[in-house]
């Protein structure tokens, strides 16, 4: 899977769990001695092999379904050529889970952020064998998207699923789930939309759950951890940390009316 710091299902090893940790106890912006970068970036570029068979993908199906990006706001219906219910997905890696959503949520549109060309490949080939036609992909920087693209309220959910952990703590900067992306994303959300994200790194979990719980627009689902919800389906990577005794963790939070 790509390494990127969206990247969907990386094969991180958390620790073994029988039952989902807690929540941390300690309140604020972010855990104590993480600190965010100054500037957000949703991602790290990373040297990757496009197969033949994912460039035949972007030939035969990316004038359809890869949106160029434009730093003005994104008019889903003409994009999507519907209206439906908008969910942004940040980091999709090779597109798994993404195709797996789509197909068993049909009356949702999803737009999908993802700079690692063999994962757009790979997405765009899963489109084209599975018929899917509710998908649209930007081959962007998430945060841009967000910042240029996405007015506040558009949006109806997002989800982030299994981004780059950085296990060492002086890198722990260098994640995703931050106050100020979740402040942008708590923004673009509909009263009533949801933030799901889910990781298999116990502590990277834990500053998942304090990041949004310190978010005044969000509220927690659960209390603490959600169990996961039945659309997300389990990768093959997922299955394989299962196997092996480590814990998975997901969090559902929603925008405040």
């Amino acid at each position: 899977m790509t390494e990127l710091t969206t990247a969907s299902a990386p094969a991180s090893a958390a620790p073994a769990a029988s039952t989902a940790p807690t929540a941390p106890t300690a309140q604020g912006s972010a855990p104590a001695g993480v600190t965010h970068p100054k500037t957000i970036k949703s991602f790290v570029r990373r040297a990757g092999r496009t197969t033949t068979g994912q460039a035949k993908a972007f030939e035969d199906f990316g004038p359809r379904f890869v949106l160029p990006y434009t730093p003005a706001p994104l008019d889903a219906t003409a994009a999507f050529g519907r209206s439906a219910p908008l969910v942004l997905e940040i980091g999709f890696g090779m597109g798994e889970a993404t195709a797996h959503i789509a197909r068993v949520r049909p009356d949702d549109n999803f737009l999908c952020c993802e700079v690692h060309e063999p994962g757009v490949g790979a997405l765009l080939k899963r489109i084209g064998e599975q018929g899917l036609t509710n998908i649209r992909i930007l081959q962007h920087d998430a945060v841009e998207v967000i910042d240029h693209m996405l007015p506040p309220g558009v949006l109806d959910g997002v989800h982030i699923f299994f981004p780059d952990p950085w296990h060492k703590k002086k890198h722990n900067k260098r994640r995703l789930i931050q106050p100020p992306l979740v402040a942008k994303l708590a923004a673009r959300l509909k009263p009533g939309g949801y933030l799901h994200c889910a990781t298999d790194w116990q502590p990277y979990a834990e500053q998942m759950l304090q990041v949004l719980s310190a978010e005044p627009l969000l509220q927690n689902t659960a209390d603490g951890f959600t169990p996961q919800p039945d659309y997300r389906p389990l990768t093959k990577f997922e299955n394989r940390g299962l196997r092996l005794g480590h814990g998975v963790w997901d969090v559902v939070f929603v925008r405040r009316n």
